[in-house]
């Protein structure tokens, strides 16, 4: 028996549009795939990224395929690689036939910390991003890292008797980069430039330590983004970069915020 034929079915998005007025990212935001990382101890976390993919769309098309975003991270092993970020993105290039894109791929990433007194050992945990981009077949990529921190007001600490307002701080490097760098590595570079740095478990004789080298580093918003960048500026690995800090004040309704950017190429 003879199979009917099925009717072709109109390919709307892939219709002219009139407008003139190109689009400058289009795609999926927010779907979540499996990926794993490699760490500087040499293991390898296992986690769940959430990821943002966009194409460039011309002036001349009414819009741009949807599901294709989402066969090529299928496409791919079950868990995407941060070694195979890349080429996922040139592939998403290549698919939707578009000039530039955007690929975001933000997930926890834990590093083991030892408490400085009683050294027990704590997981702690850090929002990674990366941005990669393809524009005319040339690849950046860019890291972002979200950093935990304490900072103590040299105000407070100035005026007052006895005791300073402290509180903890979100310091946020956001760097553009021409060669492997560790997340770690910036990790370490940002809780150095803090009053202290933060930990997931601590004992008594800890609490006491760090509460007190907090109060002999205390640090303004400002003097916090300035310390950091004068470090990143000392690192080849980075071309550009934006620093912030959010200090997530303990005595006011507000945060205070301070921000630095810099292209090192200029």
């Amino acid at each position: 028996m003879n199979q009917p034929s099925i009717p072709p079915i109109e390919d709307v998005q892939n219709t002219p549009d009139t407008r003139q007025l190109a689009i400058d990212k289009v795609g999926i935001k927010s779907i979540r795939h499996p990926v794993k990382v490699k760490d500087k101890t040499g293991g390898v976390q296992h986690t769940v990224a959430n990821f943002n993919m966009y194409v460039f769309l011309p002036h001349n098309f009414k819009g741009t395929h949807m599901s294709r975003f989402v066969e090529i991270l299928n496409n791919n092993e079950r868990e995407i690689s941060v070694e195979s970020f890349e080429s996922i993105l040139r592939a998403m290039v290549k698919r939707l036939d578009a000039e530039s894109g955007h690929v975001e791929m933000t997930f926890p990433y834990f590093v083991n910390k030892t408490a400085p007194v009683s050294g027990v050992q704590s997981l702690s945990d850090y929002e990674v991003t990366f941005i990669g981009e393809v524009n005319q077949g040339k690849y950046d990529i860019t890291v972002k890292v979200v950093v935990p921190v304490t900072s103590l007001c040299p105000c407070s600490k100035k005026i007052s008797d006895y005791g300073a307002h402290n509180q903890r701080s979100h310091v946020t490097v956001t760097a553009l980069i021409n060669d492997f760098i560790w997340v770690e590595d910036i990790i370490r570079l940002v809780e150095d430039q803090a009053s202290c740095e933060v930990f997931g478990l601590l004992k008594r004789p800890d609490e006491k330590y760090v509460t007190e080298r907090a109060y002999d580093n205390p640090k303004f918003v400002e003097d916090i983004v300035r310390d950091v960048a004068a470090q990143l500026n000392k690192e080849p690995k980075i071309v550009t970069y934006t620093v912030e800090s959010e200090n997530f004040e303990s005595i006011h309704n507000h945060s205070a915020y301070a921000l630095i950017e810099k292209d090192k190429r200029k």
